[in-house]
């Protein structure tokens, strides 16, 4: 069994200690904020909420509001090293490998998910999910709404005709030849 610290584990504040914000989703803010917990206590990521891919995809289907994933790799890399932060850094990244719906979701989305639900705040659940993490630094979305990145190819530009016309995700882009002629970041929706 794990024992539980009295309190959320977090580095001593220094005086100049640096006030440092990061932006960004997915592996990439993840590694970096993994890194700059051990040189600063003053440490927040703004994290993109576009992801639709996965377990987030399905529960912002299934939920509506705002994809967790990301939200979940910036809580779970905002850890700490000791036994309590390794131990929940790894419960969230866990994922579910089974024959029914419960295949592939990560268990930190649905946690996530739940307490949003119970507490009707976005913010909110997160700061209550890094307090139970002992997260060294805070992790909030940049918006209260979901975003989907959309766009659309020039048709010069579309390599196969299966690439031909608008797209809507954040993975796409990139599985897709040719030049991409515009991306924009909006509120879901269809493409006009």
């Amino acid at each position: 069994m794990i024992a539980r610290p009295p309190r959320p584990v977090r580095p001593e504040r220094y005086e100049g200690d640096l006030k440092v914000v990061s932006l960004g989703g997915g592996h990439g803010l993840a590694a970096s904020l993994s890194a700059l917990r051990r040189l600063t206590t003053e440490l927040t990521g703004v994290v993109t909420v576009a992801d639709n891919g996965g377990s987030s995809g399905r529960l912002r289907d299934e939920l509506g509001g705002l994809p967790p994933g990301d939200l979940r790799m910036a809580l779970a890399a905002l850890c700490g090293d000791d036994q309590w932060g390794r131990t929940w850094a790894g419960v969230l990244q866990h994922r579910f490998t089974s024959e029914g719906p419960l295949h592939n979701h990560a268990v930190g989305n649905l946690l996530i998910a739940a307490i949003w639900d119970q507490l009707g705040d976005h913010v909110a659940g997160l700061d209550l999910v890094g307090d139970l993490l002992g997260a060294q630094g805070r992790g909030p979305a940049d918006g209260r709404r979901p975003t989907r990145h959309r766009g659309r190819r020039p048709p010069e530009s579309r390599a196969r005709p299966a690439d031909s016309g608008p797209w809507a995700g954040s993975g796409r882009p990139g599985r897709r030849t040719g030049r991409v002629g515009a991306v924009v970041a909006g509120r879901p929706a269809g493409l006009s």
